[in-house]
């Protein structure tokens, strides 16, 4: 596949050239240039199937929040990547708990996300399951740091989530 640069021939072409070509446009001003994907004789499994069905899911999120959340235009600036792609990315990933720590007063979680942890939520269960209760830890720095103040001991469980709404899970038995 070659890649061309400032070639005044193929300078903002793009599309398809006799059926035998496509030429596609990068955001750097490079031209690519490659024979045209047939896609006649695929046959899709029952995972393909379900991933693609997962992937039109996140093409839509990403469309309505590459125009909402400013967030991913900030992150995109300065790479060559657009908001969408930014949004497309985060659809896919969910944050990623990585410690519950209690202390005498507090119960300390560490969470992140590739763009932002938006809400950790804490829920206290007793020993046979009942919730005792249920809130959210406020930030406590920008270093990923969450905070809750419980009223109970027992299980804790923590959930994360971040701007497209996935959720990132830890539990941790406590006495």
């Amino acid at each position: 596949m070659p890649k061309v640069k400032n070639n005044v021939i193929v300078r903002g072409l793009s599309g398809i050239l006799g059926g035998q070509i496509v030429f596609r446009q990068r955001r750097d001003g490079s031209t690519i240039a490659a024979t045209p994907p047939d896609f006649s004789q695929r046959v899709l499994s029952k995972d393909q199937k379900a991933h693609h069905s997962k992937f039109k899911e996140g093409a839509a999120y990403a469309k309505e929040a590459a125009k909402t959340q400013p967030l991913y235009a900030q992150l995109a600036a300065g790479t060559s990547k657009t908001a969408y792609n930014v949004a497309l990315a985060d659809f896919f990933h969910p944050p990623v708990v990585h410690s519950v720590e209690r202390n005498e007063s507090a119960i300390r979680i560490q969470a992140s996300d590739g763009v932002k942890v938006t809400k950790v939520s804490v829920t206290i269960f007793d020993q046979d399951g009942s919730v005792l209760e249920k809130g959210e830890a406020n930030s406590s720095t920008d270093s990923g740091w969450w905070e809750y103040v419980p009223q109970h001991t027992g299980r804790v469980l923590v959930e994360a989530y971040d701007l497209a709404g996935n959720v990132g899970k830890m539990e941790k038995d406590e006495g």
